[in-house]
């Protein structure tokens, strides 16, 4: 709320290469000059913006609110030959930069050059237009004009100039226009893109109702499939029953219930495993909660939000972590639990942390404005250290103490019983290749608006519709782990739990090969910088969905396995 000649702040972010978004530096690391204003409150920034690299500095230009400015220089540049060839480079790389009026974030381009590429133009004359509702700022627009060649040993005079309009525009909207209607092609508030796009607003919708048909498919296909065999397993079982024990023994005895006395037996690298299925279960958490305060609450109008709620919502749902994953190690006979904890605590932040800092040596070289501040190394290890560890610990205590005590429906063989040989395509590696693919086709089309959102310049708002796609996942993949694992177990083959997790966690193998496929065919990112930062991030985002979906999968065919054996009478 702004008071008439009241200050308004021009802050300027970054400035970067247009395709490379994340390749960002100050905005003042070029030659650009300053306002003669200096008095200024000092900005504080959070925790999400100092890990998104923003750099806010003061302008200098003296804006007060309906107070109109006409063209007005506020300050010159003395172009020698650096400075030139500064802009230069820019311009060739066709650099932007950002900036920020009430929160609101406005683009410019440095310069443009003529068709030849041989002369190039700088900008000079920054034309603002900023709306006004009531005592609010409702919008800004800027226009770049004055452009002048760049020529060294010269003088080149920045101005600005401010006008006040009257808008329509409600203050709680006002971050509509940056939402781009045909990007998701079903939030249409313009007449003229109803007309235009008519035909291409059922994309979007026809990706998610493809995917949901898919699923009441698959579940259909999985429960009839299942129930029939099920169900002839079952009677073949309870025949064999009333056989005397010759019968029996010159019967042909086969299938999932042979391995009743090793099914439940300890996986192997349970410490490991344990921990994985327990982060597994804190990112699902996490995923849901993140999701749902976005759909409440429009994060993407303030800067950092989104990954601000994201550490803090991982930091609370630590106990989640440690319960599952502690009460499953405890299930399995592990002693070691504090080895555990730790790792199950740091095996997530280890693995995000050490891509980062990787990044951040090669953000320092480049002097981006990406390179993680000191201070905020130290902040997130504070949180690791006082905030994850000792929820971990309680979420361990809790789970080793109320679902920690085995409780399997068939006892345990002391000596495992040798798995037979069985056709290629039932081997444990060719399933979980393939278990991955139709997890992977349910969530394809969503990748690539969350892709394009994170990587390009489009706001993503529809997180009704990432909601939806999440849930679509969790079932498709449960459906397919299930699937698997009753072939394996039918195969006589025990060891379920670890395909089970890598046959669901296998998604991320297929989204990351589609990651490839964005990068060299959907965009036109270059450089060392912005190589390293896609393929090291999109590394850290698909293992993280691997293992979510790892865990989902474990823990939905967990349920089935131990139903099918509870329903056997085992002698």
């Amino acid at each position: 709320v702004f008071s008439d000649k009241e200050e308004v702040v021009l802050w300027m972010n970054t400035v970067g290469p247009y395709h490379n978004r994340q390749e960002t530096y100050k905005y003042f690391s070029l030659p650009f000059c300053v306002g003669t204003k200096k008095t200024i409150s000092h900005y504080h920034e959070t925790l999400g913006e100092a890990l998104q690299g923003v750099e806010l500095e003061f302008s200098g230009l003296d804006i007060k609110f309906k107070d109109e400015v006409m063209q007005t220089t506020y300050c010159e540049i003395e172009l020698d030959k650096a400075k030139r060839d500064a802009f230069v480079y820019a311009i060739r790389n066709h650099y932007w930069y950002q900036m920020y009026i009430d929160d609101l974030p406005i683009w410019g381009i440095v310069g443009e050059a003529d068709e030849n590429g041989e002369d190039h133009y700088l900008w000079t004359y920054k034309k603002l237009e900023i709306g006004f509702n009531g005592n609010r700022i409702v919008d800004v627009n800027l226009t770049s004009e004055g452009k002048v060649k760049l020529v060294p040993n010269t003088r080149i005079a920045m101005s600005y100039s401010v006008k006040w309009k009257k808008s329509d525009v409600k203050f709680e909207d006002r971050f509509d226009k940056y939402l781009d209607p045909s990007f998701f092609q079903h939030r249409v508030t313009n007449n003229l893109f109803k007309h235009l796009s008519w035909i291409s607003q059922c994309i979007h919708w026809f990706s998610i109702f493809n995917s949901f048909m898919m699923v009441i498919f698959l579940v259909g296909l999985v429960s009839m499939i299942l129930m029939r065999t099920l169900r002839k397993d079952y009677a073949r079982y309870s025949k064999e029953e009333e056989m005397d024990d010759m019968d029996r023994d010159l019967g042909d005895e086969y299938g999932w219930k042979q391995v009743h006395g090793d099914v439940f037996r300890p996986s192997s690298h349970p410490m490991i495993f344990s921990s994985l299925i327990g982060s597994g279960c804190q990112i699902f958490s996490v995923s849901f909660i993140v999701i749902i305060v976005a759909m409440i609450e429009d994060l993407y109008t303030e800067r950092g939000s989104m990954l601000s709620t994201a550490i803090f919502v991982y930091a609370a749902t630590s106990p989640v972590n440690g319960y599952f994953g502690g009460s499953l190690y405890a299930k399995q006979g592990g002693r070691r639990w504090i080895k555990q904890m730790f790792i199950g605590a740091f095996l997530i932040p280890a693995m995000v942390c050490g891509t980062a800092f990787f990044i951040n040596f090669i953000a320092m070289y480049y002097h981006a404005s990406r390179a993680i501040p000191f201070g905020t190394m130290v902040a997130v290890c504070c949180i690791c250290l006082f905030v994850i560890l000792p929820l971990n610990l309680v979420g361990t205590i809790l789970g080793r103490n109320l679902s920690g005590q085995p409780n399997f429906p068939c006892r345990v063989n002391a000596v495992p019983r040798p798995i037979p040989e069985k056709k290629w395509f039932m081997e444990p590696a060719v399933i979980v290749c393939l278990g991955g693919i139709l997890p992977f086709g349910s969530i394809f089309i969503e990748m690539y608006f969350i892709f394009t959102s994170f990587w390009a310049y489009k706001i993503y708002y529809v997180y009704g519709f990432m909601m939806l796609v999440l849930v679509i996942l969790c079932i498709v993949t449960v459906c397919v782990t299930i699937v698997c694992t009753y072939f394996l177990l039918n195969a006589e083959d025990y060891r379920w739990q670890w395909t089970s997790f890598l046959s669901a966690a296998s998604t991320a193998v297929y989204v990351y090969m589609y990651s490839f496929y964005y990068y060299f065919f959907k965009t036109k990112m270059y450089g060392l910088f912005q190589t390293s930062f896609y393929f090291g991030y999109m590394a850290v985002f698909s293992t993280s969905l691997g293992i979510m979906c790892g865990a989902v999968g474990y823990v939905g065919t967990s349920a089935f396995v131990r139903k099918i054996y509870t329903n056997v009478k085992i002698d």
